[in-house]
């Protein structure tokens, strides 16, 4: 798994500085301009696309360098150390190049960190308080007309290409793992309604998006709080499940990926949609670790060995299967028994994308006072013994592929190259496909390609005959308007 890429922030750098009240006044007749940062997960992605889109919707103005902003907003990542550090960092970059800057997100959940290295912040807030960050934008940098004179895209402001786009459909999560935090920052499972769900894919699907990809701390508990109240979609009701919303999300007839999902008994039911091509065969999971002994002092609801006899059915179903996962290494009270087990695991599940990560303390997390830790130098052996086994199966199944025919969706064009990623690769977090003579294909279309080559990650194609004007659409289901 090649690591994600983790910010989406303004520019830095500018050798004007911030702008003094003289030329900001000269500017008067002009829309107030924000900068953004946007730090961690898709989950706060999506929360600064909501920022923003209500922003836009009162006339602000988004710029990308922070020296150019009016008032700067960063919206924070708290889960693990370095994604603490990286917020600090940013918010550092942004009073140093702007002096106006609005925190919020997870770091937010804990102002007194954030005050500690910088006291001149204007406002903090948590996560998902979209009514507060506004709130604070207003107050240091007033909207300058009025609202309903302005047009948005209706899919609002995204920070995404205009052919993918992630879609939150909870918040929060009822697990208490004993390494994370996130339960304290976001609360418990709060899950939308599938109609309101429905009536924002539809209207990304028909502002061009041709992927979607379903995110939330625990994709596949979506609807428990709800008691599965069924809402109704294109005339047919759909229960508020993981089943039923791969069902209706399934209509659209576009690329629907699933992530954060955890292996629960009725995720099975999902796998023959994704058999018939209603949704991708694709699965995120974060399984964490195999050692039973491990899993329970993680406080991890499933069992390793079930999910491997679970693994070879959905594959059995789903031959295409693609299966993501990540991994802890180290975690306290972890033997070499423990790891030798993990290996063992992953060399029988043979999964197609894989991360790793040596255990970290994070602050607040109930693993903090678990026995055992292990030493830095022995994380790092297993975190590399890990990651080359890994490589190893990557490669031996990318391999697999040459001579096949894949459909994929262009993300980019280099030159006489499209680089794209089939239905076995997410944005920014797995590998892509190179397609040799590309380059006249456009950056969201789909086209058919061969297979020609391969390496640890990545593949090689060539256009297949016929490629161009290709089908647009991934699934069997039109999208209707």
């Amino acid at each position: 798994m090649k690591p994600p890429a983790s910010t989406r922030r303004p520019k830095t750098g500018s050798k004007t500085g911030a702008k003094d009240a003289s030329s900001r006044a000269r500017d008067r007749h002009r829309p107030p301009r924000i900068g953004f940062a946007s730090l961690g997960c898709p989950k706060a992605l999506v929360d600064s696309e909501r920022i923003l889109t209500q922003l836009r919707a009162e006339g602000y103005e988004t710029v990308g360098a922070y020296a150019d902003a009016d008032l700067v907003v960063v919206n924070t990542c708290g889960f693990i150390t370095d994604a603490v550090e990286e917020s600090l960092d940013t918010i550092g970059e942004a009073l140093a190049e702007n002096g106006k800057v609005i925190v919020t997100g997870c770091l937010g959940a804990q102002p007194e960190k954030i005050l500690a290295r910088h006291p001149n912040v204007l406002a903090i807030s948590g996560p998902q308080a979209y009514e507060s960050v506004v709130g604070a934008v207003h107050q240091h940098l007033p909207p300058a007309h009025d609202p309903f004179l302005d047009l948005l895209p209706p899919q609002g402001v995204k920070l995404t290409p205009r052919h993918y786009a992630y879609l939150k459909i909870s918040e929060g999560c009822n697990h208490r793992c004993t390494f994370c935090i996130i339960p304290s920052m976001r609360g418990d499972l709060v899950s939308r309604p599938i109609a309101d769900v429905m009536r924002e894919a539809e209207r990304l699907a028909k502002a061009g998006v041709k992927e979607l990809l379903v995110i939330s701390q625990d994709t596949s508990a979506y609807g428990v709080d709800l008691r599965h109240a069924p809402g109704e979609f294109r005339g047919q009701r759909y229960k508020a499940s993981f089943e039923g919303l791969a069902e209706a999300l399934g209509e659209l007839g576009i690329w629907i990926r699933m992530h954060y999902v955890y292996p629960y008994p009725h995720v099975d039911r999902v796998i023959p949609l994704m058999a018939e091509g209603r949704v991708l065969p694709y699965l995120d999971i974060p399984f964490q670790h195999a050692s039973p002994r491990v899993l329970r002092r993680m406080k991890r609801p499933a069992s390793a060995a079930d999910t491997l006899e679970r693994i070879r059915s959905w594959r059995a179903i789903a031959p295409d299967l693609t299966i993501r996962s990540t991994f802890i290494v180290g975690f306290p009270g972890e033997t070499d028994e423990d790891f030798d087990m993990l290996l063992d695991w992953l060399g029988e599940a043979r999964l197609d994308r894989v991360g790793c990560f040596p255990y970290s303390p994070v602050e607040g997390a109930a693993a903090n006072a678990l026995a055992g830790a292990v030493p830095d130098e022995v994380k790092q052996e297993r975190h590399a013994r890990f990651m080359e086994r890994a490589a190893e199966i990557s490669a031996e199944k990318l391999a697999a592929k040459k001579g096949r025919r894949l459909r994929v969706l262009v993300d980019a064009i280099d030159g006489g190259i499209a680089i794209a990623r089939s239905e076995a690769d997410a944005p920014e977090i797995d590998g892509v496909v190179h397609v040799r003579g590309g380059g006249k294909l456009a950056v969201g279309e789909f086209a058919d390609v061969v297979v020609t080559g391969s390496d640890t990650y990545d593949l090689e194609a060539k256009l297949a005959p016929g490629a161009r004007g290709a089908a647009s659409a991934a699934t069997t289901k039109p999208l209707s308007s």
